[in-house]
């Protein structure tokens, strides 16, 4: 799944998730995200999603995914880890409709959700994994979720910090460590001194391409908790393609909150380390 379709999945289940906070609701919802009862006429609500690791086999395919358990009790990030499964489920399923033949490896779909944090304000979740169709390698899946249980709602970068001058500031410090990280592999006594500058010209144009100040960029992060377990910093995270090569995999950068405060939206301060 490339990097665009991703964000695109996570925007068409976030956006629903965030509507409700227009300023006429109340800004804590239940501890258990339970949703409030429907009324007379009312459709009845969803079911909850359950969450059930999945092993597949055939002939032509292989599927596994994995999450880590008790994340039912927060019912919208449930939906949400289950969606973006689903997702990437029904893109492998589509490739393997599309065969003629079996293929000469089965393709696969390998993915793992996994708890990074969780408090009574944030619960933090990676999922990591790749889809593979055939060619030379998989593709990789990253996507990170922050769900606040007291206002039932994702994190999500645009909320998170409003302002373009916020991001101006992030961008900044993003690609000056993304840049040294990148200098760092250009030090390889097997190239050439022509080869080792062509190598960093590359890695540092993707690198200013994929760390423009554009929140979409910085959709993915994963927080970093202090000892009181609130957010000491946020570890941008950025999957192959978008700031470097497939070959350099995933890469990271990490912001303190001292930087962050300034720009952060007033409603989300208190998750931070003052």
């Amino acid at each position: 799944m490339s990097r665009i379709r991703t964000w695109t999945v996570l925007s068409l289940l976030i956006l629903p998730l965030a509507a409700c906070r227009d300023g006429s609701a109340p800004a804590a919802a239940p501890a258990d995200d339970a949703p409030a009862a429907a009324g007379p006429g009312a459709a009845a609500p969803a079911a909850p999603a359950r969450l059930e690791d999945v092993i597949e086999r055939d002939p032509r395919y292989m599927v596994g995914i994995s999450y880590p358990p008790g994340m039912e009790a927060y019912p919208g990030l449930a939906a949400a880890l289950q969606a973006y499964a689903q997702q990437a489920r029904e893109e492998l399923m589509q490739a393997v409709e599309a065969l003629d033949a079996p293929p000469a490896a089965p393709y696969d779909l390998s993915l793992g959700f996994r708890l990074l944090m969780q408090s009574p304000q944030l619960v933090a979740v990676a999922a990591d994994g790749s889809v593979y169709t055939g060619g030379a390698h998989g593709q990789p899946l990253v996507a990170r979720f922050v769900w606040l249980p007291g206002r039932g709602e994702m994190l999500t970068a645009e909320r998170l910090v409003p302002s373009a001058e916020g991001w101006r500031v992030v961008a900044r410090q993003v690609a000056e460590q993304l840049a040294a990280s990148a200098q760092v592999r250009a030090i390889d006594g097997a190239l050439s001194p022509q080869e080792r500058k062509s190598l960093l010209d590359s890695a540092l144009r993707m690198i200013d391409e994929g760390t423009g100040p554009d929140p979409a960029n910085f959709a993915q992060f994963e927080p970093v908790p202090a000892p009181d377990g609130r957010i000491a910093a946020l570890r941008f995270v950025f999957p192959p393609y978008q700031v470097g090569p497939y070959a350099d995999g995933v890469q990271y950068a990490q912001v303190p909150a001292a930087t962050l405060l300034p720009y952060v939206a007033g409603e989300y301060q208190a998750l931070f380390v003052q």
